[in-house]
């Protein structure tokens, strides 16, 4: 830090009461954390095939059930890895043979590159656009079609519609589960961390899928594809039915995101999430919109993010804003890295409360006249 930077300090009634604004992992919720230890003595360190952890997977997938309102016929499944695995299992367990991906930012980007890599797959259909953006699907001769929810790298939200009823829809929702609405109606798989929106840690993926979408896992996984144990879909159908993995996950991670579901249930729902997020989103966009030296990245309204906000700046450095922010308490609303713009990128996810997104905007301002 530059002797500038060093010497600003924060007045301590402008600060947020929690300062955390990361956009993954995010911030835990002090309640679920004190649930935890309270449960502590006969959960962590025991047996995830006994009663008291395939509970907390019950609970968990109970509670997703009714988050996202799943028709009759839907499975939550789970397994352990996180997002990035699920990729890789889905490659094997979901693609049948031709698939189309839509692409506009990093995390948009990867599964393409999986499944550009596998042998046993047809080279993919990808429609790409500018980061910022976010292109739409086609109807085409595929058997899968992969969209991303809410690209977290960007801040872009995209809309889920089903180009065709001959494909799945498997859509990557790992920052947009339990804080955006989606139609059950238009998806097949729709699969996420719990790291991001239920503000729990990483380690885990989870996956509503509708009963095309596990008719497809029985049958892929029941051919002759040679399938890794740990990638194989159908092995993770089977144990989940039974409130387990098929390994030993983490006991924190379940219990966490559980508690964050429950949390979003009793409040009102998904569109309850949605709302809070918006209201602080909305206040992000809203703020940067006011201010010279500010502009949301995301230049189409409809496509900015709920839960993730990303904003440019002109004639300060972000990345010193973000330098003083941290030494403050105030964590993580750094750009991401590989986009390499003079970026903040801020989440406002369900666990966020909106009162700390405006104390924020108030020391962002405080921090770019202080540097100034």
């Amino acid at each position: 830090m530059t002797a500038t930077e060093n010497s600003i300090s924060l007045p301590a009634g402008l600060r947020p009461k929690d300062g955390r604004f990361g956009s993954g992992p995010s911030k835990v919720r002090p309640e679920a954390i004190r649930a935890l230890s309270s449960l502590a003595r006969d959960y962590l360190g025991t047996s995830h095939r006994q009663a008291t952890v395939k509970d907390q997977v019950s609970r968990l997938r109970s509670g997703l059930s009714n988050l996202f309102n799943l028709p009759d016929g839907w499975e939550i499944i789970l397994g352990n890895g996180g997002t990035t695995l699920f990729w890789d299992a889905a490659s094997f367990g979901l693609i049948e043979y031709v698939s189309q991906h839509l692409t506009f930012g990093e995390f948009s980007s990867k599964f393409a590159k999986v499944v550009q890599a596998a042998p046993h797959l047809a080279e993919p259909q990808i429609i790409s656009s500018e980061p910022g953006t976010h292109p739409m699907p086609v109807k085409s001769n595929v058997d899968s079609y992969a969209l991303t929810h809410n690209e977290t790298s960007t801040g872009v939200l995209a809309t889920l519609s089903r180009p065709s009823e001959d494909g799945l829809v498997l859509v990557d929702a790992t920052s947009a589960a339990g804080a955006i609405l989606w139609n059950p109606s238009e998806v097949d798989c729709y699969y996420f961390a719990p790291q991001k929106a239920l503000a729990s840690d990483g380690g885990l993926w989870l996956a509503a899928c509708s009963p095309r979408a596990v008719e497809r896992i029985q049958l892929l996984c029941s051919a002759d594809r040679w399938i890794p144990a740990s990638l194989d879909l159908g092995i993770a159908l089977t144990n989940s039915r039974q409130n387990q993995t098929y390994n030993t996950p983490s006991l924190a991670t379940i219990l966490l995101a559980a508690e964050t579901v429950d949390w979003i249930n009793e409040s009102g729902g998904l569109k309850w999430a949605e709302a809070r997020c918006r209201e602080s989103s909305d206040t992000i966009y809203q703020w940067a919109g006011e201010r010279s030296f500010a502009q949301p990245f995301v230049t189409q309204a409809s496509q900015r993010s709920p839960v993730v906000c990303t904003i440019d700046f002109d004639g300060v450095e972000a990345d010193a804003i973000s330098r003083v922010l941290r030494v403050n308490g105030i964590l993580d609303t750094e750009s991401y890295r590989k986009l390499g713009r003079n970026q903040l990128r801020i989440a406002t996810f369900p666990a966020i409360d909106p009162d700390d997104v405006r104390a924020l905007c108030a020391c962002i301002d405080y921090v770019v006249e202080s540097l100034a």
